[in-house]
Formats: structure tokens, sequence, C-alpha cells
């Protein structure tokens, strides 16, 4: 009976503190996507522009593979960063069939230097307010948890 009660109190916390992860996880979120709804950017048109940034120039195909999205669905969000100038495409010059697709220079960077600090404010105003002792505290305890998850 009570390994039992022990389960359910250890399921019960695991599930919430996977709930108090995830609201973390948000509020860590929160100032970056502020910052990409006001440049009226989507889910798809981000993780396409992410792609680019981290993979460097690719085809059209590569990107669609490398998104795992439709090539047409691809093809449509390229021509809409693009006409916003996010994008650009370069005809290949060994070939003048293939294009590659590019970030711009403002794209570029902002996906390297902008959001990286918008989603590093939250944690860094948390951490500004928060004592040592509370510093220490956290540091702990997230290290201790990633330990644990590693076993």
């Amino acid at each position: 009976m009570t390994q039992r009660k022990d389960e359910a109190a250890l399921r019960a916390l695991a599930q919430r503190l996977e709930a108090q992860l995830e609201a973390i996880r948000r509020k860590m979120r929160r100032h970056l996507e502020a910052e990409y709804a006001r440049g009226g950017v989507t889910g798809p048109q981000r993780l396409v522009m992410h792609a680019l940034v981290t993979s460097g120039e690719m085809s059209l195909k590569e990107l669609s593979a490398r998104v795992s999205m439709a090539h047409s669905t691809v093809s449509g969000i390229v021509d809409r960063l693009e006409k916003r100038g996010f994008l650009k495409r370069r005809v290949q010059a060994s070939d003048r069939r293939v294009t590659r697709i590019a970030v711009s220079k403002p794209v570029r960077e902002f996906l390297d230097k902008r959001a990286p600090e918008l989603a590093l404010h939250p944690m860094l105003n948390a951490l500004r307010r928060a004592t040592g002792t509370e510093r220490t505290a956290v540091r702990k305890g997230i290290e201790t948890l990633e330990r644990l998850l590693e076993k």
C-alpha cells in the first residue's frame, strides 16, 4: 500500500514539474514570440529561415527536406519571404537551372544576435531579481534534475 502511495506521489510530482517546466519555457519565449508577431512572421516561416541560418543557403528541394514540408508549401513560404526582403534567391553559376536560397543580411543579424538576446531576456531579468542564495539554488536544482535525467 505504501509503495503505491509513494508511486502516486512521485507521479504527481513529475506531472507538476513537467507543467512548471512548460510554463517556464512559455515565459522564456514570450519576448521572442512577440517580436516575431510584430514582424508578421509565422511559425513555418521562422522554421524555414532558421534552417537557412543554421545550414546555409540551399536549393528549394534541400530546404523542403530539411524542414520536412512539401515542396509546394516551402515554395510558397519562400516566395512570401522573398517579397518581404527576408530571403534572397541566387541562380547557381554552374547550373542555371538550380536556384539557391539564403536569408538576407538583416534576417541573419536578427537571428544571430537579437533573437538569442530576446530569448535570454526573461532569464536574465529573473536572475537579476534573485538573491545570491536563490541563484545558487536554481543552478543546483537544474543541475541535479539534468543529472538525474541522464541516468
